[in-house]
């Protein structure tokens, strides 16, 4: 569909560092992004949104351990799914509110999604996907011991739990979203990368692992035709030498230049080499462009005043 965006809006966009997490502030937060999402709508754009869920999956195992004891804790896909209801729930419910201040009265849905993972995949040998707040290395350690958790060191701001992140093959509702974005309706999906399933006897059964929400939303935007794909994430554009004196912002960038970066070890792994795979895979398997941006800077990344704008097939072909 040319006319297309998947915008994938992520969890730490939703919850950044250092809020409190209430639900006001997420709702608020959220809001921000649905007015960017509302012009869109108005400018004839079709719109599939997804979203991440890390911390607040995080939080919901958290509670799961605090009361342990007593309630039997769910897995984590089971967490996963929550995580989709809840905030499907407020992205729905935010997104609706915006457009009937705005007159309009389009149809909004999330859809609990699972997505098909391999289970012989190698991500399952290595925990690399961080989930849930910071801890101090004491913490860490601390609660790697009571609860068999896999930590590692984050960035320079702690420690965080640190789960499977299984390569996303398929979505098994596709045809589901497809039919409800071709009937009009704004269709909220593929949340926290989707919950992980594999195929066991024939039969689908969900495991404990996060899929990277960029790299299924990429995969959405394949399976759904779309022209752009658009990640929303909480800082303003993709930087080379981020963090160091010499970092620059790149404006509009082409796919080859992307990719020689990517491959000098520009955007490693926990930051934003997901999002550059997610886009040269969704580029190299005929996307129009991929924006990547904050949420509030969305109606300017996409005029090419703001943020990253990485375009075009690569010359090589792959």
């Amino acid at each position: 569909m040319k006319s297309l965006d998947i915008v994938a809006l992520g969890g730490n966009a939703i919850l950044p560092a250092g809020k409190t997490g209430t639900i006001k502030e997420q709702v608020a937060i959220t809001r921000t992004a649905m007015l960017e999402i509302e012009n869109l709508v108005a400018a004839g754009r079709h719109v599939v949104l997804t979203h991440g869920n890390g911390p607040i999956v995080g939080n919901i195992v958290m509670r799961n351990e605090a009361i342990k004891d007593d309630i039997p804790p769910m897995p984590l896909d089971v967490c996963g799914a929550d995580s989709q209801g809840g905030i499907g729930y407020m992205i729905q419910q935010t997104l609706r509110n915006v457009l009937r201040e705005k007159g309009r009265e389009e149809e909004v849905v999330s859809v609990i999604t699972q997505v098909l993972v391999d289970a012989a995949d190698p991500a399952f040998e290595k925990p690399v996907k961080p989930i849930g707040p910071f801890y101090t290395l004491d913490e860490a350690k601390k609660l790697a011991d009571e609860r068999g958790w896999e930590i590692a060191e984050d960035g320079s701001w702690g420690y965080r739990r640190v789960v499977p992140s299984p390569h996303p093959i398929e979505i098994i509702e596709i045809g589901v979203v497809r039919n409800l974005v071709r009937a009009g309706i704004i269709v909220v999906t593929v949340g926290g990368g989707g919950i992980p399933v594999v195929l066991k006897d024939g039969l689908y059964e969900g495991v404990e692992a996060v899929i990277d929400k960029d790299l299924a939303s990429s995969l959405l935007a394949r399976r759904l035709g779309a022209e752009r794909l658009v990640i929303l994430t909480d800082i303003d554009a993709v930087y080379k030498d981020y963090g160091k004196p010499s970092a620059k912002p790149l404006g509009k960038v082409s796919l080859d230049e992307v990719k020689m970066l990517y491959q000098a070890g520009q955007f490693p792994a926990g930051s934003m080499g997901s999002k550059i795979q997610a886009a040269i895979e969704f580029l190299d398997n005929g996307g129009g462009c991929v924006v990547i941006t904050e949420p509030g800077d969305l109606g300017d990344a996409i005029e090419g005043r703001v943020g990253t704008t990485i375009s075009g097939r690569s010359t090589d072909g792959n």
